[in-house]
């Protein structure tokens, strides 16, 4: 008969974790077996004052000259039989303190579970077998009774201290033979920002690509068509009117995609960013809008091509929002590098009110500025003006 789910996981686990327990009293024993050698081979020698303390100093010199050993000893205990795996490296005083006094405590508990255990099982055992199984008189009934019942008390107390102490050993070893948590910390989030790194150039050079394929792709046979048309409608004079219709509407459909397949294009990631840098490509956003821009770009050295391509994102974004909500007269983009980073402000002379919250653009500006660790602040107060300030690490 197979016992339900819920018992049988829990045997298991009090399995697992007696096999455990006992692990840690064998590894502890052979300490104890380095502890005792000098007290074994003077036993019956009388030894002076001098000679006891170093009967005593030098086998703790010896636990702590091991404690490496014993810490992957420990190491291979937690893996092996719980699947922990507690990195390296330690670090020698808490490794010290673990080997010397934690561990040493556990083990001692898990004794003190096994005893009670023990306990538990024999003595009511060992009392029911004297009686032969026949109860004589009341006070004797009582008093079977009586240990029987604090004999399953001492079982239960015996399967729950083997699983307070497994725990407790997991705790005090993770913490205590891992590496420094701060560094551990440290290493995570460079590792993080490595990755992020990663991911942002494989972005941008995903995007970068998609641009090279609608450039030389999609964008070559619209204007094939659109020459096409042109030179039906100049050359076929003798089509019906409605086919003439037709052809004018499908020119003039052909060129505007090809315009908005430009605009596209150029808002991915344009050609002249690459090949000339920041200030002439934010030049042509300044020369296409349909606003006056006033553009300040002072960057004695360029910055990483992907910060590059944030900033641009930042100020084509940002005058797009100005042209659309704005109703402003003029705008003015500052570009400027002091030392490692990158400041970018834009600001218009409009009604102001812009909130990223309302999904006018602006929050799709805090998650790329915020790709490249970059900090976004935004002032619009009712009535004008708005000031967005950006600014990006140079070096990713």
């Amino acid at each position: 008969m197979r016992l339900p789910t819920a018992p049988r996981a829990a045997l298991t686990r009090l399995r697992r974790d007696a096999v455990f327990g006992l692990a840690g009293i064998s590894v502890q024993f052979l300490a104890l077996l380095v502890l005792s050698v000098p007290w074994l081979v003077y036993s019956d020698t009388a030894m002076p004052l001098l000679g006891v303390l170093v009967a005593v100093a030098l086998p703790i010199a010896a636990l702590v000259a091991a404690g490496p050993a014993f810490t992957r000893m420990q190491r291979r205990r937690f893996k092996g039989l719980l699947g922990i795996d507690i990195p390296g490296p330690a670090r020698r005083g808490p490794e010290l303190r673990y080997n010397l006094l934690v561990a040493p405590a556990v083990a001692c508990g898990a004794v003190l579970a096994w005893s009670c255990a023990f306990v538990g099982v024999a003595a009511p055992t060992a009392l029911w077998s004297e009686l032969g199984g026949q109860v004589k008189f009341l006070p004797t009934a009582m008093a079977a009774t009586f240990v029987t019942a604090l004999g399953l008390a001492l079982l239960a107390l015996a399967c729950w201290l083997t699983g307070a102490l497994a725990r407790l050993d997991i705790r005090a070893a993770t913490a205590l033979l891992g590496p420094d948590p701060a560094k551990e910390l440290e290493r995570r989030v460079e590792d993080l920002t490595e990755r992020r790194a990663g991911t942002v150039d494989a972005a941008d050079a995903e995007r970068r690509r998609i641009e090279r394929d609608l450039h030389d792709g999609a964008q070559q046979r619209l204007v094939s068509m659109a020459v096409n048309l042109g030179l039906a409608k100049a050359t076929l004079s003798d089509l019906p009117e409605e086919a003439r219709k037709v052809i004018d509407e499908a020119h003039r459909e052909a060129k505007e995609a090809i315009e908005e397949l430009n605009n596209l294009v150029r808002g991915l990631h344009p050609a002249v960013l690459d090949d000339r840098g920041l200030d002439a490509a934010l030049s042509g956003l300044a020369a296409r809008a349909t606003l006056p821009v006033r553009l300040d770009v002072g960057i004695p050295e360029r910055p990483a091509p992907t910060v590059e391509a944030v900033a641009y994102f930042v100020v084509s974004e940002s005058l797009a929002n100005i042209t659309k909500h704005a109703r402003a007269t003029g705008a003015e983009v500052t570009v400027a590098r002091t030392g490692d980073i990158l400041r970018v402000v834009i600001a218009d002379d409009g009604v102001g009110g812009a909130d990223p919250a309302r999904g006018s653009g602006l929050a799709g500006l805090v998650g790329r500025v915020g790709s490249v660790d970059g900090t976004f602040d935004l002032s619009s107060p009712r009535g004008g003006p708005t000031v967005i300030t950006v600014e990006l690490p140079c070096v990713l």
